[in-house]
């Protein structure tokens, strides 16, 4: 079976619209998109909708004239179009005498393991229910300290929580093109071969670009799940997809279970979770992360940035500032700022206490 054609196997997707497409056609690209979902339905399969579109509505309902600048105006415009949003996305569904039920979230809401599992619950149960699911961003309350930075990213959490098969990107391009401006039907090694290709956003209305649907497509991949970034004009382009069709271009996951994938847990730590802090390790710590698969000991620290209690995420950087990975403390900062240096051997009579050998166990570590 070809990789293209494993694509017919998904019983559960994650479908994700651009700005741009819905600013263009806010009725009708709803409407096309429900036609698909109930022909999808009928061959048993899931879809859960990631929309943006709420600022780009209200910026339009508002008469600006362009996307605002300043955080409260953002969010006012979201206030306003958020509502002919859910419009928009109601009637084309209720054609089909289907519900459909809105869920905003915050970064914060999925950074933190409890509300995450509380939502992959809810999300369980609309689905159990025949309803399908339109989630956004809540822009409206949003700060620029708890936001994705855009909805591909959203799209990509979302997989995640719902233990979705693949993870559809609509967007106003075919695809993600090489450098000659050709489209690239199947991408086995992202960073070798989309990220140099990718730029920014360039659609005036959203916040994405294809740096951020090449990112999303490097985030669900590492759980064994495929990507496919694909033109959103096109009809009927979702079916087709699923169906096999040479549209867009796949990004072709690692097997599930093999060297690399994570698990729901680790793929949390690794991207869901906002780092509270960091960790600059010296040299021979990211050799053992890297090569070794270990646990970051005290010892392999150097400095420790930011205020975090035990079991907090943080990012693991080398001296130069490249983040290595990603984890859950042992121990709060005040503890590691004494312990680090430190081998694990002495952690008792410096604390007065040891909990683990470990700052950070192996099995609560994701290497990036």
């Amino acid at each position: 079976m070809t990789e293209r054609a494993q694509l017919a196997q998904c019983k559960r997707v994650v479908v994700k619209i651009g700005s741009r497409l819905l600013a263009d056609s806010p009725a009708a690209r709803p409407a096309a998109i429900a036609d698909q979902v109930v022909e999808l339905r009928r061959r048993s399969v899931e879809v859960i909708v990631v929309s943006s579109g709420a600022i780009a509505l209200g910026i339009r309902r508002l008469k600006l004239p362009g996307r605002p600048h300043e955080l409260p105006a953002l969010q006012a415009a979201a206030a306003v179009g958020q509502s002919l949003l859910m419009q928009h996305w109601e009637h084309a569904f209720a054609v089909h005498g289907l519900a459909i039920g809105q869920v905003l979230v915050t970064h914060d809401d999925l950074g933190d393991r409890r509300r995450f599992l509380s939502a992959r619950l809810t999300l369980r149960a609309l689905l159990d229910h025949g309803v399908v699911p339109i989630i956004n961003e809540n822009d409206t309350v949003a700060s620029e300290e708890i936001k994705f930075g855009d909805n591909d990213q959203l799209a990509a959490l979302v997989c995640n929580l719902v233990s979705a098969d693949a993870l559809v990107i609509l967007t106003d391009v075919e695809g993600v093109r090489d450098a000659s401006g050709v489209r690239m039907p199947i991408v086995r090694d992202i960073d070798r071969e989309a990220a140099p290709v990718a730029g920014g956003s360039t659609s005036g209305v959203g916040s994405g670009g294809m740096a951020s649907k090449v990112g999303s497509a490097r985030i669900v991949t590492r759980t064994g799940v495929p990507a496919v970034v694909a033109p959103g004009r096109e009809p009927d382009v979702i079916v087709r997809v699923l169906a096999g069709a040479d549209v867009g271009t796949l990004f072709v996951p690692a097997a599930k279970g093999g060297a690399g994938t994570l698990s729901s847990r680790k793929h949390w730590i690794a991207f869901g979770a906002k780092p509270e802090g960091r960790l600059v390790v010296d040299d021979g710590a990211v050799r053992a992360l890297k090569e070794g698969g270990k646990s970051l000991l005290p010892a392999g620290i150097k400095e420790v940035h930011g205020e975090f209690e035990l079991g907090a995420t943080v990012s693991v950087t080398s001296t130069s500032g490249a983040e290595i990975a990603r984890g859950l403390v042992a121990y709060p900062a005040a503890d590691l700022r004494k312990i680090s240096g430190l081998q694990s051997a002495g952690i008792e009579a410096r604390l007065g206490y040891k909990s683990i050998d470990e700052a950070i166990h192996r099995d609560d570590l994701v290497i990036l």
